[in-house]
């Protein structure tokens, strides 16, 4: 099982923003954040915590063996295949800006034949309440929604070829998670920083499903900011102190997010830039360094929720970018995270994918993908808003 880690050792790795402070409601309380939006404020900057609510195979392989999950795909199949009681999380307790959960997180919300894993609450309401004795501001991220949003993805907790998300029940229940996590926000004082609900994550694009993507920016979205605002209403939450909502930007490819929106205060945009990825970037060091250094992926209502050092699969091995030979390359891996960092701070921030992972290559830490490692290694600086100080971008 995955062990849980000291606040400060994030703390001085993450630097994640938080907003102005305001006296503690009572001597045994902690200190609440304002959870109002401040353009000139420090930027995000912060990471992920990947594959610990939601497990992804490739990032926790020896974890996943440990568990006896052995051949299996994703959280669904390995429940399924071990019998529920073996599956329910154990032990989670990690800190991070980026939650990643999944709906059955609230286990009421999931159906009769559905192999989700319990027990992951207590680990959240743990990690959330030492975000907030540090001061971390948190955005809790709905990363595996009801009858999951994108195909074929680990992250989602079930892989399957067909979304299932876009239809009437799945974001009725959609909307049931997010308005209990807007309630628990409000109302436990462990989520006091919690200042941030991410709606769904990495939704299928128009280009494969457009008539699913259509559908969640003209109802989903929408509908799953009323919901919130109404249950903040209720619970008479001041307009200073309401939840940002974010939605994926428009770069990802669904369609504008803000296209059915009656309001847009407080409204956030997620966006994930792999350079890896990106087919348009020349795959050599000065490729990707030129790259880096003339994004600009829009304002400060923009957070890059998702980016990493990673580099293009055919040539992320070769001599140009083996991290193995550390003389020749680490040098190199310290301006391409400086670069990105830098980039990402003309919108709001940045969060990296991930804090922590078991993924390793010939019997070397793979830290292109983990803050953690890459800390360790002298790759990602201890004071992380030094990126423009560093970066090699003229």
């Amino acid at each position: 099982m995955l062990s849980k880690f000291t606040t400060t050792a994030l703390i001085a790795l993450s630097g994640a923003w938080v907003a102005e402070s305001r006296p503690a409601e009572s001597s045994t309380t902690p200190a609440r954040n304002s959870r109002r939006w401040l353009p000139g404020s420090d930027k995000i900057r912060g990471v992920n915590l990947g594959s610990h609510f939601i497990i992804e195979k490739w990032m926790a392989g020896d974890e996943w063996n440990t568990m006896g999950c052995g051949d299996t795909n994703d959280e669904w199949s390995c429940v399924q295949a071990l019998g529920q009681d073996a599956a329910d999380i154990k032990n989670l307790g990690l800190n991070t800006v980026r939650i990643p959960v999944g709906f059955w997180i609230n286990e009421d919300l999931v159906n009769d034949g559905e192999y989700y894993p319990k027990g992951g609450l207590e680990y959240l309401d743990y990690i959330v309440g030492n975000c907030t004795e540090a001061g971390l501001y948190v955005i809790m991220d709905l990363h595996g929604g009801p009858g999951v949003q994108t195909p074929n993805q680990q992250f989602t907790g079930h892989s399957v070829s067909t979304p299932g998300f876009y239809t009437a029940d799945n974001y009725e229940r959609a909307y049931k998670f997010l308005e209990w996590m807007t309630e628990r926000v409000h109302t436990n004082s462990a989520y006091y920083n919690v200042g941030m609900i991410e709606v769904i994550n990495e939704p299928v694009q128009s280009g494969s499903y457009p008539s699913e993507a259509a559908d969640m920016i003209a109802n989903y979205y929408p509908t799953a900011w009323s919901r919130i605002r109404a249950r903040e209403d209720q619970l008479s939450v001041t307009d200073s102190n309401r939840v940002h909502i974010q939605m994926m930007a428009t770069a990802w490819g669904s369609g504008d997010p803000s296209s059915s929106l009656t309001d847009q205060t407080f409204a956030a945009y997620d966006d994930h830039r792999y350079l890896k990825w990106d087919t348009s970037v020349t795959a050599t060091q000065e490729g990707y360094i030129s790259a880096a250094c003339s994004d600009n992926r829009g304002g400060d209502d923009i957070i890059i929720g998702e980016w990493s050092i990673s580099v293009a699969d055919d040539v992320q091995y070769n001599a140009e970018f083996d991290i193995k030979d550390t003389d020749a390359n680490n040098a190199w891996y310290k301006d391409f995270w400086a670069a990105q960092a830098q980039a990402f701070e003309r919108s709001g921030g940045w969060i990296f994918w991930s804090w922590k992972c078991n993924y390793e290559i010939s019997g070397f830490n793979e830290w292109r993908w983990c803050c953690q490692s890459a800390a360790a290694a002298g790759i990602i600086p201890q004071d992380a808003s030094s990126a423009a100080s560093i970066s090699p971008c003229s």
